[in-house]
């Protein structure tokens, strides 16, 4: 999928270079022996499959979960929205996307960094077979990755729950912006892992949600949730590449989600090899075959790069 200039930005993300490293939790220098370990592995590899998760977002400035002082469980109270209750509650919705109207400007204006476009060239030097990304962002789409799979969707398209109603959403940002001509959705400095903000509770009671044009079912980001469950043909679609691989290289997730979890155990199944790159432990660090403790930013750049 093509990314639109308009989807882009509402304004010029130059702002917010400067604090792309505070959602990086603290980290060692990576080691040149660790860089010549993850190139043996991946020389003689051509269809090497890449999990990537939000690790190699916040080095964009988009924060994570479950980072150690820095991620959003470490910095509040607030928790994401769950699946059931989107689907049955009006009020949820209804905070959802007046938090999301709000943060979406500064989320969509979010940019690759290196570590994306690095991907994007091995892809294209024929390195990897192909990337699964834990993302929501599309920075591996901005980046030029064609071979990619989106475990939980993306928040650049909005679903009716009801039919097959559809909308980038960067038309509906304008729909939004029409009905709530009082809410300003500008620049902030406050963004969750998925796009959304703390506003007044007062601005959340007014904003309006229109219904889907098509049928008057309720409208969300083609996302999956927490507590919702990833489509049967993406697993398959996963499966059948996991199948066709030479090994899995799982970069900046620390795989407590399930969905990626699930595909280090399938690998290691089917008699692959897997290599995490993460700072700090992971879930499948007991399955992996080399564990580099990095950030993502320091190694991967400089894998194969012209010396």
């Amino acid at each position: 999928m093509r990314i639109p200039t308009s989807f882009r930005s509402f304004s010029s993300s130059s702002v917010y270079h400067n604090s792309k490293g505070m959602f990086v939790p603290k980290h060692d220098p990576v080691a040149q022996s660790d860089i010549t370990k993850l190139e043996d592995f991946l020389r003689d590899k051509s269809k090497i499959l890449v999990l990537t998760g939000a690790g190699i977002s916040t080095e964009s400035g988009i924060p994570d979960y479950r980072s150690e002082g820095v991620g959003l469980y470490a910095r509040s109270n607030s928790r994401p929205i769950q699946h059931p209750d989107f689907v049955k509650y009006a009020d949820v919705r209804k905070r959802y996307w007046a938090r999301n109207y709000v943060g979406w400007p500064r989320f969509s204006s979010m940019e690759p960094n290196p570590i994306h476009y690095t991907l994007t060239r091995f892809e294209r030097e024929g390195r990897i077979l192909g990337t699964v990304t834990q993302n929501v962002d599309c920075l591996h789409t901005k980046a030029g990755s064609k071979k990619l799979i989106e475990i939980h969707g993306n928040g650049y398209t909005v679903i009716c729950l009801s039919c097959d109603y559809s909308i980038p959403r960067h038309d509906f940002q304008n729909i939004l912006s029409s009905l709530n001509p009082s809410l300003s959705a500008t620049m902030t400095e406050m963004l969750r892992p998925d796009g959304d903000v703390d506003i007044p509770q007062a601005a959340v009671d007014a904003f309006v949600v229109p219904p889907c044009p098509n049928c008057g079912g309720s409208l969300k980001p083609r996302i999956v949730f927490f507590g919702d469950n990833v489509p049967m043909r993406t697993i398959e679609d996963i499966v059948r590449w996991n199948c066709e691989s030479d090994g899995l290289l799982v970069l900046g997730s620390s795989l407590l989600v399930f969905s990626g979890y699930r595909l280090v155990v399938q690998t290691k199944e089917l008699g692959l090899p897997v290599v995490i790159v993460n700072i700090g432990p992971t879930r499948g660090d007991d399955h992996a075959d080399l564990k580099i403790s990095a950030k993502c930013g320091d190694i991967i750049p400089r894998l194969f790069a012209t010396r």
